[in-house]
Order: C-alpha cells, then structure tokens, then sequence
C-alpha cells in the first residue's frame, strides 16, 4: 500500500513538471499556434519589422561606405595613371 502511494506521487511529479517544460515559451513567440511565427501577435510581427529595418540600414551604411573607399581607389588609380603618363611622355613615349 505504502508503496503504490510513493509510485503515484512520484510519477504525479513527473507528468507535472514536464508539462510545465511543454507549456513554456517565449511571449508571442507563436509556439501555440498552428501555423507558427507566420501567424504571430502584433508585438511579434512589429519586432520582426524592426529588426529587418535596422539590419536594412546597418547593410546602406555598409555599402555606402565600400563605395566611398571605391571611389577613393578609383581616384588614387588615375592619379598612378597620370603619373604614368607624364613619365613616359618626358621619355619619348613607351618603347616596344
């Protein structure tokens, strides 16, 4: 008797606290619902916006600054360019 008391509160225990570990999860983080995060809350689609704002302007102020260096490379070519230029044209030109 004693004993099938002790298997029932023991395994009582066990089916709670993995349902509390089943029930748990993030606030709208849409684990409840049938279709997943494609159908979350308004908190969680707004977040969702936010973040791919902030990744969208993080890759323009990237991007702009890999064209300001291109820019600057571009520059300092046709500067070597010009320079290339003058020296030959004080030498008589390239030789082949």
């Amino acid at each position: 008797m004693l004993r099938t008391s002790i298997i029932k509160s023991v395994s009582s225990k066990r089916l709670l606290s993995t349902s509390a570990r089943l029930m748990a999860g993030e606030t709208g983080s849409g684990f409840s619902r049938p279709a997943g995060d494609k159908a979350g809350d308004a908190f969680t689609r707004r977040e969702r916006a936010n973040e791919e704002m902030y990744i969208r302007q993080e890759e323009k102020q990237k991007l702009l600054a890999i064209r300001a260096k291109l820019a600057e490379q571009r520059k300092h070519i046709d500067e070597l360019d010009k320079h290339i230029e003058d020296l030959t044209k004080d030498h008589g030109g390239e030789q082949h």
